[in-house]
């Protein structure tokens, strides 16, 4: 039997959406070419100086843009302008929503929200980054232009979302609420190839990723599991294995396949955390629970938190559900 491509997939299951006309998978399409071409370029970042390095701007966050992400960030709004199904994009690079004004845009059912290139600081040496995205239908009237609260929406709102990693191969990983499936990258044809169909997360998980560096900022509580995940109890595997990337799609994607937990949480440096809700949580954490994971921000689900603005940060713990459990007990312990 042959690999399945992507495009395949994609065709084979739009009888999980009754009346649909397609749309959903245009914006799949669009995601897939946008992906190559970022795939390409980085893969020639070390030889290819003009893409290596700042762009000598700042994203709304303050921080230094780098000439990929605002080459990813186009290649996106474009590839996804052009299939004419969505309103508007939310993305981290940018500091407002962009609606598209085209008439046939405005006829388009669903917005995207997505951090084009996750990691950027990694590209100079040589770590997986990656493309995260989620995709939404609109909450205003079809024929306008998209407004701001088509993107301010909770996570359970999600139609589709996912994230492409570009490492040792480029991988495209996604869900429409039907489980999570992988397709890796085969560059010698320009095809994507399902090669990881209905993926979960391990029922043992042993490894934890964190910044430690931040661990005496970071509260009490979080210091008591990190400190649990290091004690010597052979009856619960532990200790559990330490491995941090720094590289939140790298970390995300390792602990998927392998059992793990995430965690970034707030400090007395960041007393939101770093990671926005938006562009990264909400729609990892779509991704974790339909692979039988879990995503919290503290004591709230990620997908339960309604967004208040376009770039809002919180605290990010997601992973394999045993592990997320033992953190929160330890969260609930005292309350």
């Amino acid at each position: 039997m042959k690999n399945q491509t992507l495009g395949e997939f994609i065709i084979d299951t739009q009888k999980d959406f009754p009346g649909s006309t397609g749309e959903l998978s245009k914006i799949l399409s669009s995601i897939r070419l946008a992906a190559k071409l970022v795939s390409h370029e980085t893969n020639k970042a070390g030889l290819a100086k003009h893409i290596l390095g700042a762009a000598g701007s700042e994203n709304v966050q303050g921080e230094q843009q780098q000439k990929l992400d605002v080459y990813a960030n186009n290649q996106f709004i474009e590839a996804l302008k052009a299939r004419e199904v969505v309103c508007g994009i939310g993305s981290e690079e940018n500091d407002e929503f962009i609606s598209f004004e085209e008439d046939s845009c405005k006829n388009g059912k669903y917005v995207v929200l997505m951090d084009p290139l996750d990691g950027s600081s990694n590209i100079d040496v040589n770590v997986s980054i990656g493309t995260i995205f989620s995709v939404f239908e609109r909450c205003s009237e079809l024929g306008t232009l998209a407004k701001k609260e088509d993107f301010l929406q909770k996570g359970t709102k999600q139609v589709a979302a996912g994230y492409v990693i570009y490492g040792s191969s480029t991988m495209l990983v996604y869900s429409t609420g039907n489980g999570v499936n992988g397709f890796t990258f085969d560059p010698s044809i320009g095809v994507f190839f399902l090669s990881h169909p209905n993926m979960k997360f391990p029922e043992k998980a042993s490894i934890f990723s964190i910044n430690e560096g931040n661990l005496n900022i970071s509260s009490s509580k979080i210091q008591e599991y990190v400190a649990y995940c290091k004690e010597n109890n052979p009856s619960s595997s532990r200790p559990y294995t330490a491995r941090y990337i720094g590289s939140l799609v790298a970390d995300f994607h390792r602990n998927l396949i392998k059992g793990g937990v995430y965690l970034y949480p707030d400090t007395t440096k960041a007393p939101n955390g770093k990671l926005r809700l938006l562009y990264e949580c909400s729609p990892l954490a779509f991704i974790a629970e339909q692979a039988g994971g879990k995503a919290i921000s503290n004591n709230e689900r990620i997908l339960d938190i309604q967004p208040e603005d376009l770039h809002q940060r919180v605290p990010l713990y997601i992973g394999s559900s045993n592990m997320i459990n033992e953190l929160e007990a330890i969260l609930n312990r005292g309350n």
